[in-house]
């Protein structure tokens, strides 16, 4: 799931690349390099040799006079010092140990909380599933903004804004505010009129049996991928406070804590931890967030002062560091060597300089983004998978089995609907700050600071880098401006990642109840051989919960660290395929089709994996537009100087020499043409029954299940169950 975005406000400038300058020796020695576009693709950044150019490579030992060595780096340095001259990434001291004091305290209270909360089961399944029904607005506010408010949401949403821009994290929260206001709007009241333990059960009131398992077995794969990305953003934050605890190790001991007390407590277990977990996240969430905006020194990294040799792109620059004007071409203005290198007998070590990666500044936020695919030129612009990742979120999520459990645990419709509203401005609210933090985090952490890091190996013509184009995101990076005592108090930053930690149980627990509740109550339930009844449900469902949350730790486990919003997105695009419009249909289009809701839940989904591998997708989701913007990286190709150094035009490198292809990703189309072809299906075979009086299928599977007696329609607000009556399968049905 990689892909190029950009990586700062470069507002058309070309960020400059690894430099060489004339010395007096007749030597040439490489100057600092600069920022590039960001690939997450699976790159070689340990390898025997810095450049896959021999011959190149051979030209830089030739530079740094050390051809008697067979390959680069040498000993003690690294492949963008020998062939930029960029300083090896800096070393960053350990997180203090308080850090990780805080968060296992904080694991373990909410273990202890969720654990207490068998009592409040008394071994009911209506109890375990969905809390009696009788949980107030406070309550039913809290649980829905936790289920939004999770290491996606947060981690993920600050991590994409670090690493490209600021709305590549904010389309998270913005995608699941929807959800959860479109929720309030159109569906919140009927699930809970609905009096149902789960979702899919929803689908066969309506479409049967069949259609019902179907579903089930979709929101399964989704919701394992939900928890996965959790489990991700717990296992990393563990990793960091705890450097001896591999990552592996983290997510599954993250992922058996969370089982512990899900299938011990249940939904009260969610309810009563989501009440600490976000009493306490919450507040720290945002006292962070606005306290970072308010107190950090950048707001976002500012413009580059260069190095010796640098020319500086526009008066503003020039004026800004007293340029003065250069040698080779004195009308152009260059770094000032006498005012910024107080000691030049130590040579650029005695100077101010950087990494030349902003020649006009980065910004907290660039508007343009979402309306221009040029607004970040020279970077390419993921315009329209920003867009695509709002409707995933907004539509996919209305068929999350945890945001509709915790509907159909409100004491009332009108609490389920009010809760969603109030959850969807909190998620707002919370999530929107934190894309702001992206910038702020590159200013301390990104291409122009001392811990930079960039893939030696890589050109770009767009950014007139012949070599050290791609920047390298660390992947702790937000972590690490957090528990920078310099910028964020220490009780601050731990407190964060104590709230982080919080909301990531909260929406996994609530994952792991919701994905093994439907394994057993609408498919073990389903086969009357397995002999699943109401008298062991409950047994079946804690059972269930242990190969679910086994799966989704395998998942996190082979995923990337930084894969936290990406699997967010996966899981809800997966529901926005075939099971958005048959829920809708429930409600809004009177005697659905069985038939309809069968065909096109197959349908779209089956569209769905057909695309995913016949579309083009080179895994960096940008659509192939024009110019060089949206240019893959290139190898290094040359060891001659970009043109923004002042020395003669026979040393600049030919830009032409960098080999590059166009990007050619075209995800976000599958996952909007799935629903609509779902759409398209359900209203041709709906309105075709009734046109032509005769159902396309008609097998007893598909036959809707009838409410249960407890159920009356006339109610607005239902008074809780005592517990629910046991539904009959669909073989006594047929047999009555």
């Amino acid at each position: 799931a990689s892909r190029h975005q950009a990586s700062g406000s470069m507002t058309g400038a070309h960020p400059l690349t690894s430099t060489r300058v004339p010395q007096s020796n007749g030597m040439k020695l490489l100057s600092p390099a600069a920022i590039s576009l960001l690939c997450l693709s699976v790159l070689p950044l340990v390898r025997a040799d810095c450049l896959s150019n021999p011959v190149l490579e051979s030209d830089f030992r030739g530079f740094l006079g050390v051809n008697h060595v067979t390959s680069l780096p040498t000993e003690g340095s690294c492949c963008q010092k020998d062939i930029c001259n960029i300083p090896c990434p800096a070393e960053e001291d350990p997180p203090p140990n308080g850090f990780l004091i805080a968060v296992a305290i904080s694991i373990t209270m909410s273990g202890a909380i969720g654990l207490a909360s068998l009592y409040l089961v008394r071994g009911k399944n209506v109890n375990f599933f969905v809390a009696g029904r009788t949980l107030p607005l406070s309550v039913i506010s809290l649980t829905l903004a936790a289920s939004s408010i999770d290491s996606n949401a947060l981690l993920g949403n600050a991590d994409l804004a670090y690493k490209f821009q600021f709305w590549d994290g904010a389309v998270l929260p913005i995608g699941l505010a929807l959800s959860l206001f479109l929720n309030g709007m159109f569906l919140a009241r009927h699930i809970r009129r609905e009096e149902t333990l789960t979702l899919p059960e929803v689908y066969g009131r309506y479409y049967g049996t069949i259609v019902e398992v179907i579903v089930s077995l979709i929101t399964i794969v989704s919701f394992i991928a939900l928890l996965a990305g959790n489990l991700v953003g717990m296992g990393k934050i563990i990793t960091f406070v705890s450097p001896q605890i591999p990552f592996v190790g983290a997510v599954f001991l993250s992922g058996t804590i969370i089982l512990i007390y899900t299938v011990t407590g249940g939904f009260f277990a969610i309810a009563s931890t989501d009440v600490f977990q976000m009493t306490i996240g919450l507040s720290g969430i945002l006292v962070t967030a606005y306290y970072l905006i308010a107190n950090s020194p950048l707001a976002a990294a500012p413009t580059s002062i260069g190095a010796p040799g640098y020319v500086y792109p526009d008066a503003a620059s020039c004026a800004m560091y007293e340029g003065v004007p250069c040698s080779v071409d004195a009308s152009q203005c260059c770094y000032n060597t006498h005012k910024w290198c107080p000691n030049p007998n130590y040579g650029a070590s005695g100077c101010r300089t950087d990494n030349f990666a902003y020649p006009f500044g980065d910004a907290p936020i660039i508007y343009a983004e979402m309306g221009d695919p040029n607004a970040l030129g020279p970077f390419p612009n993921a315009i329209f998978w920003n867009w695509s990742t709002i409707l995933i979120l907004g539509f996919g999520n209305l068929a999350a089995l945890d945001f509709q459990s915790r509907c159909m645990a409100s004491r009332t419709e009108a609490i389920a609907t009010a809760g969603s509203f109030i959850a969807s401005a909190v998620t707002l609210f919370v999530g929107i700050p934190f894309s702001y933090l992206g910038a702020i985090t590159r200013a301390y952490y990104g291409p122009d600071s001392p811990f930079a890091m960039f893939e030696a190996d890589t050109c770009h013509r767009a950014l007139d880098l012949p070599t050290c184009a791609l920047w390298v995101p660390d992947e702790f990076g937000f972590l690490k401006l957090l528990a920078n005592v310099a910028l964020t108090p220490r009780f601050i930053g731990g407190w964060c990642l104590v709230a982080i930690v919080a909301a990531s149980m909260s929406t996994s627990s609530g994952a792991i109840l919701a994905t093994s509740t439907v394994a057993a109550h609408n498919i073990a339930r389903n086969i009357p051989r397995l002999g699943v009844s109401e008298k062991n449900l409950l047994l079946v469902a804690r059972v269930f919960g242990i190969p679910v949350t086994l799966c989704a730790c395998c998942v996190a486990s082979f995923s990337s660290s930084s894969s936290t919003g990406y699997l967010l997105i996966v899981a809800f695009d997966i529901m926005l395929a075939g099971c958005i419009v048959p829920l809708f249909a429930c409600f809004y289009v009177k005697e659905a089709s069985p038939s309809a809701a069968l065909v096109s839940v197959i349908g779209g989904s089956l569209l769905r994996v057909i695309l995913e591998g016949t579309l083009p997708k080179d895994g960096y989701l940008i659509l192939p537009y024009p110019g060089d913007n949206f240019l893959d990286y290139g190898a290094a190709s040359s060891s001659q100087l970009p043109s923004f150094l002042d020395v003669p035009l026979g040393d600049k490198w030919d830009a032409g020499s960098c080999e590059q292809t166009r990007l050619s990703d075209f995800t976000g189309v599958d996952s909007l043409a799935s629903p609509l072809f779902c759409l398209i299906l359900f209203f041709s075979i709906h309105y075709g029954e009734k046109f032509f009086g005769k159902k396309l299928f008609t097998h007893r599977l598909l036959a809707p299940i009838p409410k249960p007696l407890y159920y009356d329609a006339s109610k607005s607000d239902m008074k809780p169950d005592a517990d629910l009556i046991e539904k009959p399968t669909q073989l006594e049905l047929s047999t009555d």
